[in-house]
Order: structure tokens, then C-alpha cells, then sequence
């Protein structure tokens, strides 16, 4: 996983406020490698991002990508070689975060939004599944899960938490991500006894 560095140090930022709306979570899923839950997982990322104080007419996009994809986004914003498992890209300060590396870069190109339009739109979370079933193959535990469907849920939290302005590039600053990942992971993600394909969350409040 990739992260960024954040002038704003290894907490999260303040709560990020749309107008009046719902937030909101678009989900996608453009590759055909291995199975997502859009539901799912679309509301865990809306869960995560309330926890984080995301509030309001808020918008997150979250895609689902193949290698070739997230390699070549990889390559074109990190400018680093071959895919990997998940990218962020924050709105605000429109850079592109690789969480297996502590380094940051422009984003794609759009303008920055209109404190007065509507919704505020919060950034990008880039996941590829193939990737993320390697990670699982591989056995390796430093920052992985240990189920395919647990790392997905695992990198969604980990994207949003550089969306809302987290990084690890330091021990202390990695400390506090992996404790805040677990703790959101917890709090709103429950993985299913048997089937691994089909994990659950908690019962809304």
C-alpha cells in the first residue's frame, strides 16, 4: 500500500462539510478479474468516511480497476513501474497517493471545486482486485488481511484515510494509520465465518 505526505502530519483532518445532502459513495467496478461487492463495499466506504467526519452534499468515487489500468496510472502519477494494490487521489490538494510509497503527485487534471457549488467532492480511491488477491496469496501479514474479501475492506479503509489526510512515513505516523484502520475496520466491517466471498458489516445505528 501507498501513502503521501501530509503537511497536515499523521491525524486526520478536519471534518470535510458539504450543503445540505446526503453523502454519497459511486461505485464501480471496471475489471472482470475477481468478484466485488459494489454494495458492500460502497457502504463501508460511506461508514468509514462519516467516522472521519465527512458530513453533508459530499461525493467519493470508488473504482475497481484491472492491472494494466492501475499500472499505467501508476506509472503516469507515481511514476513508478507495474501495478499495485490501491491509489488515492484527494480532491483538495489534487494529489495522487500510492500507499506502498511515502511520496506525492498532481493528480488527474480537474479544477478545484467551487466552494459554492455542490456536492464537495472528496476525492478518488483506486483499487485493484487482482492485486489485492496477490497480496493475500503472498501470505504477507505486515499490512495485509487475511482474506481476499478482508483486503479489499482493509485498502478501501486505508485509501479513505489518505483521502481525509493520513499517512504512514514515519513509524509514529504509521502507528497511528494501522491503529485507526483497525479501529474503522471494527467498528463498521464484519468478515463472514465461512464465505469469504460475502462479508458483512454492522447493523446501522
Amino acid at each position: 500500500m501507498s501513502d503521501n505526505f501530509d503537511p497536515r502530519g499523521d491525524t486526520e483532518r478536519q471534518a470535510t462539510v458539504g450543503g445540505e445532502g446526503e453523502l454519497t459513495v459511486y461505485a464501480a467496478d471496471e475489471q472482470n478479474d475477481e468478484p466485488v461487492d459494489l454494495e458492500l463495499y460502497s457502504e463501508l466506504s460511506r461508514r468509514v468516511l462519516v467516522s472521519c467526519g465527512a458530513r453533508g452534499n459530499a461525493e467519493m468515487s470508488l473504482l475497481f480497476v484491472d492491472e494494466a489500468t492501475i499500472a499505467q496510472l501508476n506509472e503516469q502519477f507515481m511514476d513508478h513501474t507495474g501495478p499495485t494494490d490501491v491509489l488515492s487521489f484527494p480532491i483538495d490538494g489534487q494529489d495522487v497517493v500510492d500507499p506502498h510509497f511515502s511520496s506525492a503527485t498532481t493528480g488527474p487534471d480537474r479544477p478545484l471545486p467551487d466552494q459554492d457549488d455542490l456536492p464537495l467532492l472528496l476525492g478518488d480511491v483506486i483499487i485493484c482486485p487482482s492485486v489485492a488477491r496477490k497480496n493475500v496469496d503472498d501470505g504477507d501479514r505486515t499490512w495485509h488481511a487475511g482474506t481476499y474479501a478482508d483486503e479489499l475492506a482493509l485498502l478501501i479503509v486505508h485509501g479513505i484515510l489518505h483521502l481525509m489526510g493520513m499517512d504512514h512515513d514515519n513509524p509514529q505516523a504509521e502507528a497511528t494509520m494501522r491503529a485507526r484502520t483497525t479501529e474503522l475496520l471494527t467498528q463498521h466491517y464484519v468478515p463472514a465465518p465461512t464465505d469469504e466471498s460475502a462479508p458483512t458489516h454492522p447493523e446501522a445505528p
